[in-house]
């Protein structure tokens, strides 16, 4: 599944159906703009991707805007996902202004990036909430029919049918040769292998949940 999702995505690039995103939210600390957002949209658990910066300033000209350099200088990023959160290092991008920081989500749900420090004297402390990351079904196709999880537990109602009727054989006699209690014996201890097993796959079942 990872490889055809790789794949996936790898496809998108090549045709160019993934670009910047567009969904990048942008607050204003006079006189700097600031744009945070995912380089990739929408974001997806377990997939490479960056937060995205675009830091400018008013320019020469009324209404328009340039990018700041070194604006990081003396700005701390942080990124926070529920009660844990992570110091980040910012790249710069060739473009002036522009700056990103790799990562991996590797949980659904809505990250905020918090700003820190100052530049060049303006005091920053802000916090910017970024799109939700979504699982992998965003990019699956065609649609698998189940879950793992699915067949798991369908796996193991069908181990638990078969067992009891092994059992049931066993009580009418259909499963016991004319050689007696040997035999008996022999058949309980398999079924109790059986039980065994099965109560361990329903343990690894719940633990992996």
């Amino acid at each position: 599944m990872k490889v055809v999702t790789l794949g996936i995505i790898g496809m998108l690039f090549s045709i160019g159906l993934i670009s910047q995103a567009f969904a990048h939210e942008t607050v204003e600390i006079a006189p700097y703009k600031i744009e945070v957002g995912w380089g990739l949209e929408p974001p997806v658990v377990g997939i490479r991707n960056n937060f995205d910066f675009k830091i400018t300033e008013p320019g020469d000209v009324p209404g328009q805007y340039t990018g700041v350099t070194n604006a990081f200088k003396n700005l701390e990023v942080t990124t926070l996902f529920g009660g844990v959160s992570k110091k980040i290092d910012i790249d710069s991008d060739p473009r002036i202004g522009y700056y990103f920081s790799p990562i991996i989500p590797t949980k659904t749900g809505t990250f905020i990036v918090k700003l820190k420090g100052e530049i060049n004297g303006v005091p920053i402390d802000v916090q910017i909430p970024v799109d939700d990351v979504e699982s992998t079904a965003v990019l699956d196709f065609p649609q698998t029919s189940g879950s793992s999880s699915d067949q798991d537990v369908t796996a193991l109602k069908n181990a638990i049918s078969s067992l009891q009727r092994e059992v049931s054989s066993i009580k009418d006699g259909s499963k016991i040769s004319d050689n007696g209690g040997a035999t008996y014996d022999f058949a309980v201890f398999g079924m109790s292998l059986a039980s065994a097993a099965i109560i361990l796959a329903i343990i690894a079942l719940i633990k992996r949940k």
